[in-house]
């Protein structure tokens, strides 16, 4: 079923919606909250709150993209499980690692927020993903975003993975430069 099909019975509230969604979207939902929670239990969990909050949104929304805003939900339920989960722990899993190779190229966490909340960091890092190549943009945001690991992302593509981290290393020192010429604090 198409998108615009799918969101048309979410507008009408036919539970036939979260079917469809289920059927077409649970392995991009699961494999989005796995890769940040390392928990199949947890991660379907996160799918099946992704679904309900797609369900609760919309109306009044109306996603231009259905995999984007249901891996966006799915992404900020894994996380916030994630935090949930670490915050009596404080352990290093492997999302903290994953965006700590951004630690030099982003500002301060709450400095982020900060941003993030008035889209001008959200619109540089748009703004310097569209300049990238192909095959560049697609590393970094599975890396990042997707928060795939280094190995998988080689096995993908065919890439060494000293190949993947040299990738990342120069995207990172090329958002870097590119945030810093935008007036990005760091």
């Amino acid at each position: 079923m198409q998108d615009e099909q799918i969101i048309e019975l979410f507008w009408k509230r036919h539970e036939e919606a979260i079917a469809e969604t289920s059927k077409k979207y649970s392995g991009l939902c699961y494999y989005i909250s796995y890769n940040i929670l390392h928990n199949k239990q947890d991660a379907k969990e996160c799918v099946n709150d992704a679904f309900f909050s797609a369900w609760n949104s919309i109306p009044p929304n109306r996603p231009e993209s259905l995999a984007a805003f249901l891996s966006k939900i799915t992404r900020n339920a894994a996380i916030d499980k994630y935090k949930k989960y670490n915050a009596k722990k404080r352990g290093s899993g492997q999302m903290y690692l994953i965006l700590s190779e951004l630690n030099d190229c982003i500002p301060a966490e709450n400095d982020v927020e900060k941003d993030v909340e008035n889209n001008n960091l959200a619109k540089n890092l748009n703004d310097f993903l569209k300049e990238l190549n192909k095959i560049d943009r697609i590393v970094f945001l599975r890396r990042y975003w997707y928060m795939s690991s280094i190995k998988e992302i080689a096995k993908q593509y065919g890439f060494s993975e000293s190949k993947v981290k040299s990738k990342l290393f120069y995207i990172r020192k090329q958002l870097k430069r590119y945030l810093e010429k935008e007036g990005i604090v760091l």
